[in-house]
């Protein structure tokens, strides 16, 4: 048997998409996975000390991790037409994010640089992610940048949406936004990464197939969303584009690259996959 350690964060979607494997629902072909769980920011970064065999990273982080781990190609999280959302107070009604101070979930975090990209004139302070909601409710911040279930759960808390990411990107580019994907490590031989790669795939399918048996495990992880937005959230990010980027898919993650790299905020990267 071969250990492979698989960070990814304790999130409902995440959970949805390695039910199976989590649960021994699908043949390993002789992998043992041992499941790290820990929020997106943390993993880009335990990623940069090359901490696990696979792990969920921002496509932000990648272009610092591409000698060491490889693109897999699939377990990505990409929506169409949604992404990260720009919120202040509902009070607020001059607010602009030009020069605003703006909570973001992480400096590595695609949504960070979905911003930057946004706004380029925004100042940033980068806090937890469940804790940006409260901070602008609190006036500890001009606003937020919402990831996860925040972007379904804001209006409870009486802020307004100023932009939402996803839509801006899909303007501007007319693709769907590559938020997060799964990298392996590329010290693992060919024969271990292609199991590593079929099994992954397995959970997926098996999740899309058995939706109500891996929703109920992923709504241990929905932070209080109810079965319904719990189930509207993972549909929004475990996808077709999950199964296999495809050629749009591939596309969307080479402009996002190709235009953070153009504005200075990414060094140059090839994707090999």
């Amino acid at each position: 048997m071969t250990r492979l350690t698989l960070a990814h964060s304790p999130d409902a979607d995440d959970a949805f998409m390695f039910y199976a494997l989590a649960h021994e629902r699908v043949p390993t072909d002789g992998l043992v996975f041992e499941h790290v769980l820990a929020d997106i920011e943390t993993l880009n970064r335990k990623a940069l000390e090359g901490a696990y065999d696979i792990t969920a990273v921002s496509f932000h982080a990648y272009p610092r991790l591409s000698e060491r781990y490889a693109l897999m190609p699939l377990g990505g999280s990409v929506g169409r037409g949604y992404g990260p959302v720009l919120v202040a107070r509902n009070d607020d009604k001059a607010f602009s994010p030009a020069g605003a101070t703006v909570a973001t979930p992480g400096e590595m975090t695609t949504a960070h640089l979905l911003l930057r990209l946004y706004e380029p004139r925004v100042q940033t302070v980068v806090m937890p992610f469940d804790t940006i909601l409260d901070a602008v409710s609190e006036r500890k911040v001009e606003a937020g940048l919402l990831i996860h279930e925040g972007q379904l759960t804001y209006a409870k808390h009486d802020l307004a949406k100023v932009a939402d990411l996803g839509a801006w990107w899909l303007d501007e580019t007319r693709l769907p936004l590559p938020l997060g994907g799964n990298v392996i490590r590329r010290s693992l031989s060919d024969g271990v990464r292609a199991k590593a790669e079929r099994a992954m795939r397995l959970s997926i399918e098996y999740a899309l197939a058995h939706t109500d048996e891996a929703l109920d495990y992923a709504m241990r992880f929905g932070r209080g969303l109810s079965r319904e937005a719990g189930k509207r959230f993972v549909a929004m990010y475990v996808n077709g584009y999950t199964l296999d980027y495809g050629a749009e898919g591939r596309r969307a993650i080479k402009t996002l690259f190709d235009m953070a790299h153009e504005r200075g905020l990414l060094p140059a990267v090839s994707l090999d996959f």
